[in-house]
């Protein structure tokens, strides 16, 4: 299996997610899961302290103890369970929330440990220098960051390289054909800084499955039927008509190449520049086993545009305004200080 570099680390070109875990997912069927998923192949687990205020980490503890040097296990610190004070990126916070996860998941050493949110009541410089910490005392051996803004990641590795702090390796946040936003500044950023992006949702929160359409109630029991309306995933954002259109289009590539909806929507990420590994948030080992063929499944460049034709961003300003002039005069030398910059 192909691996993609995340720092120091090697991880599979798919993440499995075990937010559902313990909770949707009964703990004897989530070690089945654990055990296909490394038997793909794959190497690269991703879980958080919130997750079922620590269940899940919990699950994973007695896998680890069989198979902690065939993974790389990343976790995520910033939101409350059960702990009062167990929310925030302060550096007390930080320090507890690393060796809580450590006890739970029953380990020496957290391979990624990411950020799972800004927080804007603890100052910036005082997260940094606390994860980096981390990593000096060898309780952590790369950091990530997830759901940052591209400004707020920009200034979080000027600080970092100013300091010498620990970097983050690597940033975790919505991507899919349904949800393109990072396209427009986090995306770019990403890939000129050499930060490979790891896309949590990349089914839309299920709407890619292939049981959703014009028309269609959302079955009950489903991700989109239960979620709340002011979350990403719920169904009145979802219904319109350019995601439809996607979705028909999912379903025709879907049966060119012999494979499932949710096969060919992540197959689409893996073929996006600076994407590392989608994070699959399977419920059942049935529909574990189907997003884990997505890693081979092969796409013409025809069927990669045709898939996203729908759902592309608009350009925005700066960007249509600089399209647009190099557009009317693209052969225009650039100018710094008065002198021509040959390109």
């Amino acid at each position: 299996m192909d691996g993609f570099e995340v720092g120091p680390l090697t991880v599979s070109r798919l993440c499995l997610g075990t937010m559902l875990m313990g909770t949707s997912t009964p703990v004897r069927e989530a070690h089945t899961m654990l055990d296909a998923f490394i038997e793909a192949g794959h190497n690269f687990i991703d879980t958080a302290d919130v997750y079922g205020d620590g269940l899940a980490e919990e699950i994973l503890r007695p896998w680890l103890a069989r198979h902690r040097d065939q993974v790389i296990v990343a976790t995520k610190v910033r939101f409350r369970g059960s702990d009062p004070g167990g929310e925030g990126l302060a550096p007390d916070r930080i320090g507890k929330a690393c060796d809580a996860s450590l006890r739970r998941m029953g380990i020496d050493v957290i391979d990624l440990y990411e950020v799972h949110a800004p927080d804007p009541d603890v100052p910036l410089e005082d997260t940094l220098e606390a994860l980096d910490g981390l990593v000096l005392a060898g309780k952590v051996r790369a950091l990530g960051a997830s759901n940052y803004p591209a400004w707020l990641l920009a200034w979080a590795a000027r600080t970092q390289d100013c300091y010498g702090w620990a970097p983050f390796a690597v940033l975790q946040a919505q991507y899919s054909l349904v949800e393109r936003s990072v396209e427009m500044e986090l995306l770019p950023f990403c890939r000129s800084a050499g930060i490979p992006l790891t896309p949590w949702g990349p089914l839309g929160g299920g709407f890619l499955t292939g049981r959703h359409g014009r028309g269609i109630v959302p079955p009950a029991g489903s991700r989109v039927a239960e979620a709340a309306d002011d979350l990403e995933e719920a169904a009145q954002r979802r219904a319109t008509e350019r995601n439809f259109r996607t979705i028909d289009e999912l379903r025709a590539v879907a049966n060119e190449c012999g494979a499932s909806v949710p096969q060919v929507a992540i197959a689409w990420l893996l073929n996006q520049p600076g994407v590392a590994a989608p994070i699959i948030g399977p419920r059942t080992l049935e529909q574990l086993r189907d997003l884990l063929a997505a890693a081979s499944l092969s796409l013409s460049a025809d069927q990669l545009r045709r898939v996203g034709a729908h759902t592309a961003p608009p350009e925005m300003y700066p960007n249509r305004f600089l399209a647009e002039q190099n557009h009317i005069n693209p052969e225009q030398p650039l100018r710094r200080a008065g002198h021509p910059v040959s390109r």
